[in-house]
């Protein structure tokens, strides 16, 4: 059956390598640091078992859209929409700009938008570093595409930047404003959440070296607000391994 995209899809190209689910990490940490999508993510419950599940059902509806076929992600869309349309609250308390009692919404398309650039941003990201670089025609497909998952999560086409260059213009615009702001409930659940989940013994040196490459793959503000250590030596270790592991590992992975 016919998908929305194909094995051509940028997409595709990209989220088909395992590598990529670190983007998936990172991009969940950039989410949380926004306090009113976060306070829609985690609006339910405290509990740290919780959102695994939501994570899981999330990783579900996406690898649909990407990889299966056009009735099946648009029956998984549908269901998402109405929980978010369905979805309100308000803020417990002060977070960075925002005051206590404000309103959120699960489907306002800031958030979404918040939501879906987080997810291409770090893709990119991720897929250039580890895998091989995306020239600009390559990331303005690869937006394209996104663009397509923002409207079937109700997104109109004017609420998404046009092209890769008008994302990162906004993603900047979104590091350097006042609208990030990492509180205490996203920085302990957050951490908790990405950085320790609940892995066999035998898998937590490799959990190590994951959360490596995430904290040093988020934006320095946000590292700092989450009160997570870096140094400059770190920084060469990072660029030195993902570049050992572009030149030397990728070429010799199975496809």
């Amino acid at each position: 059956m016919t998908g929305y995209f194909d094995d051509g899809s940028l997409i595709r190209l990209v989220h088909r390598e395992h590598v990529v689910g670190i983007g998936g990490a990172r991009a969940l940490l950039m989410q949380a640091a926004h306090p009113v999508a976060f306070e829609g993510f985690f609006m339910s419950t405290d509990s740290l078992d919780d959102p695994y599940r939501r994570l899981e059902r999330t990783a579900r509806v996406l690898d649909t859209i990407m990889f299966g076929a056009r009735t099946d992600a648009d029956r998984a869309t549908s269901a998402v929409r109405r929980m978010h349309s369905r979805a309100r609250g308000v803020l417990p308390e002060a977070a960075g700009r925002f005051p206590a009692g404000t309103p959120w919404a699960a489907d306002d398309p800031a958030l979404l938008l918040w939501i879906i650039a987080t997810l291409a941003d770090s893709g990119s990201l991720v897929y250039s570093r580890y895998v091989r670089p995306l020239d600009s025609d390559e990331l303005d497909a690869y937006w394209q595409d996104w663009r397509v998952v923002g409207k079937l999560f109700g997104l109109a086409t004017a609420d998404m930047p046009a092209d890769a260059a008008e994302l990162r213009a906004y993603m900047h615009d979104m590091l350097r404003g006042d609208v990030l702001h990492v509180s205490r409930r996203a920085r302990r659940l957050g951490v908790e959440i990405v950085l320790r989940p609940p892995v066999p013994r035998g898998a937590l040196a490799l959990r190590e070296v994951a959360n490596f490459v995430i904290v040093g793959l988020l934006p320095a503000k946000l590292r700092r607000q989450y009160r997570l250590w870096w140094d400059p030596v770190r920084t060469v270790l990072l660029h030195a391994g993902a570049e050992s592991t572009r030149r030397v590992v990728m070429p010799v992975v199975p496809e």
